[in-house]
């Protein structure tokens, strides 16, 4: 459900919302219908008006794990609170078994540790950073598989770079991923590249491409799943 129509604020907050992803399916929460509710609202404050922006998440199931959880609502606080003309960000998560626990220490912006104590091994930087690296790996698979079906080899596919494939929007979120990472995405990148970032050569190409697209389809069939069970679960309820 989207923050109502009528007003750039509640575009601009839905937008934020539109770049907060699940870290394991490498969807936007806007896309699998994460937000339960979106309303921007103004409040009479002390010496000026103080204006709301109120997101409440939903998930598939009661027991979605929680550090994925917390780092999906941690980033829509964060995306909707930089929303320039938002003085306030309340996101919360409702139906899930650490609700209470996410939902303070995102208030309070106590990060993952402080939020669940001697439960959480660590923050979850390494976490986030290795599902971004799958999903550059799956991304590898989006762009270069229109080429394979096309007739690309390996020996033109491993010379090939970021700038020399066609413009898409799969392009674009490899560049993402891979930005976010820290791994290079200009137009003299290339596009096959192992994890440490070094070029794919002719005769890894097959191989490697099989691991991408193994990487993909994963991701692909996981986000398919969880987005029944999030229709199942609040069937009736305009999923």
């Amino acid at each position: 459900m989207r923050c109502p129509p009528g007003s750039e604020l509640r575009d601009a907050v839905w937008a934020a919302l539109g770049t907060v992803l699940d870290p394991e399916l490498d969807e936007p929460i806007t896309e699998l219908d994460f937000v339960e509710s979106c309303t921007v609202s103004e409040h009479a404050a002390t010496g000026a008006a103080e204006v709301v922006a109120t997101v409440v998440l939903r998930l598939p199931t009661f027991f979605c794990a929680p550090n994925f959880s917390f780092l999906m609502v941690a980033d829509a606080f964060d995306a909707v609170a930089a929303v320039p003309g938002v003085t306030r960000a309340e996101v919360t998560l409702a139906d899930h078994h650490a609700s209470a626990e996410i939902n303070g220490g995102v208030a309070a912006q106590a990060g993952f540790v402080g939020s669940f104590g001697e439960e959480a091994g660590a923050e979850l930087d390494e976490l986030r950073e290795q599902f971004l690296r799958k999903a550059a790996l799956a991304g590898q698979d989006r762009v270069a598989r229109p080429l394979v079906d096309a007739g690309a080899g390996p020996d033109e596919l491993a010379a090939l770079t970021l700038g020399s494939v066609p413009p898409s929007p799969e392009l674009n979120r490899l560049r993402e991923r891979r930005a976010a990472i820290g791994m290079a995405h200009g137009d003299d990148a290339p596009l096959l590249v192992q994890a440490d970032g070094s070029r794919v050569t002719a005769a890894q190409v097959p191989l490697h491409l099989r691991r991408a697209r193994l990487q993909r389809i994963g991701i692909e069939t996981n986000g398919e799943y969880c987005k029944s069970l999030l229709k199942t679960r609040y069937a009736g309820a305009g999923v």
